[in-house]
């Protein structure tokens, strides 16, 4: 596992940083939710903005981007409000709740609740072009793509780079540069 250390990167292209982070810091005033989970919430709209989908992640043209929970919903309100209103690529921003795996093409990005117990077995459920996000660094370790860390009581994310390639993404060098570590 390589790790890849943000701090000299942030000092240079801070306007990254601030992209990455500004919704959830809009928010953090009206919002009753826990701030780690506001934050969660602005981290999953903008990896949309620094990693392509495939086209064959989407059922037709008109389809929405689907951002799903898989498990029990940490973020309350807080993914709603950030979501209100957005775009990803010209297709409006959904979030679904789901309780097993979705069918193709229905979900972009599968966020994984820490109360899913057997992840590994999720994984191959999945067709590609859904982004798997969850918490804590086995999740990387287990096949998921992007997982949120707790660093210095500050949120950070690392990556495995591998898993999100082989499902046909396509990261941005500005997403792996800020990432904890990037497992390659």
């Amino acid at each position: 596992m390589d790790q890849v250390s943000g701090i000299g990167f942030c000092k240079r292209h801070p306007a990254i940083l601030l992209c990455l982070v500004l919704p959830a810091l809009l928010l953090l005033a009206a919002a009753d939710e826990p701030l780690e989970y506001q934050v969660k919430a602005a981290f999953l709209l903008n990896f949309t903005k620094f990693i392509g989908w495939p086209a064959e992640a989407f059922a037709a043209a008109d389809s929405p981007f689907a951002i799903c929970i898989l498990g029990d919903d940490p973020f309350g309100g807080a993914l709603n409000a950030i979501l209100a209103g957005e775009t990803v690529a010209g297709r409006k921003v959904t979030v679904e709740k789901i309780k097993r795996a979705p069918a193709p093409k229905s979900c972009q990005m599968l966020f994984i609740s820490s109360s899913e117990k057997e992840v590994r077995k999720i994984f191959p459920a999945l067709g590609p072009g859904v982004l798997t996000v969850g918490e804590g660094e086995t999740f990387t370790r287990d096949g998921g793509m992007i997982a949120f860390v707790i660093e210095n009581r500050r949120v950070r994310f690392g990556v495995n780079q591998p898993a999100a390639e082989n499902a046909g993404f396509k990261l941005s060098s500005k997403l792996l540069n800020v990432a904890r570590f990037v497992e390659k």
